[in-house]
């Protein structure tokens, strides 16, 4: 298996905003981003496994459940995919599918990756997302770029060491003006 990262980005490597999330341009509502959900589909269908971090997955246990009118398809597929949650604390994740990972993040990942299926993807979660480029375990990196600076906020590679050498896969512009850029490692 395949371990994907995958994150909304401002052109200035911002993952998590300080003031709140970034949209592409004015309100949310007033963009079609039909084009980038078709393209998040093709991505959740090629998703055996779901990795995240403890807040991460709250956050998405707390509000992707109740969406019960959600055309996307997200909710349905984050209710029925294998999940995986990473925390030293959490005793019962209490969400369907789930399993808590308390052992070694590297070991349990290499274990994970060794096994038959497509991918597993890994959104949001910063710190583990950080941790699984520092051990060399991530396989391919999909930025979806939003054209906005916000100057501060939560990066990506918040250590240039970090940074592996990186091979361009793909680069598909959308309506929006959000761009989806797709890496491995070199």
């Amino acid at each position: 298996m395949q371990l994907v990262v995958t994150q909304n980005i401002t052109l200035d490597g911002v993952i998590e905003a300080t003031g709140g999330w970034f949209a592409p341009a004015g309100d949310e509502t007033d963009v079609d981003n039909s084009d980038i959900e078709t393209t998040l589909r093709e991505h959740m269908e090629a998703q055996d496994a779901l990795l995240l971090g403890r807040n991460t997955f709250k956050s998405f246990r707390d509000y992707w459940p109740q969406q019960t009118d959600d055309t996307t398809g997200i909710s349905k597929h984050l209710n029925e995919v294998q999940k995986y949650v990473v925390s030293s604390t959490m005793q019962d994740p209490e969400w369907e599918n789930t399993t808590v990972l308390q052992g070694s993040l590297k070991d349990e990942i290499r274990a994970m990756k060794a096994g038959l299926g497509k991918e597993i993807g890994i959104t949001g979660s910063i710190s583990v997302v950080r941790d699984l480029i520092t051990a060399g375990l991530v396989d391919e990196y999909r930025l979806f770029v939003f054209p906005v600076v916000l100057g501060r906020g939560e990066r990506l590679f918040a250590d240039a060491t970090e940074i592996p050498e990186l091979m361009l896969l793909e680069a598909k512009p959308f309506r929006s003006g959000v761009v989806l850029l797709s890496y491995r490692p070199a």
